[in-house]
């Protein structure tokens, strides 16, 4: 039983659908990566030194500030964090976008290879 198992286990990491999909994992964490650094590097620094010099993700609405309590336990500051949602948003937007840009080149050349095909096929 163990050896059918890992057959059929070795028969699917092999297929080139499960390989395709690893490498769309590790490409899509890559991008991810750089659509971070996009948005915090690139474009918040000057949208926070348009607002008056502050840090972007920083900006919050505080509602209570951190403290200690009447037996001397942590209380923990409690805000509303915009700043830091608004980035997370762009950055949604930015890969949200590509991903469309992706599906729409693809979506393009799947087409001009099926209107090539039947040229192909007249040919022979």
């Amino acid at each position: 039983m163990p050896t059918k198992l890992l057959q059929e286990f070795r028969e699917f990491a092999i297929k080139g659908n499960a390989v395709d999909m690893a490498l769309g994992i590790l490409m899509g964490a890559a991008f991810n990566k750089v659509v971070n650094s996009l948005v915090n590097d690139i474009f918040m620094p000057p949208l926070g030194f348009l607002i008056g010099g502050v840090e972007f993700r920083d900006l919050q609405v505080l509602i209570r500030a951190a403290g200690v309590g009447p037996n001397g336990e942590q209380i923990p500051e409690v805000a509303i964090r915009y700043g830091n949602f608004i980035n997370v948003c762009l950055e949604f937007v930015i890969v949200a976008a590509s991903a469309f840009v992706v599906v729409k080149v693809m979506n393009r050349l799947i087409r001009l290879r099926e209107k090539e095909k039947p040229a192909e096929e007249a040919k022979t």
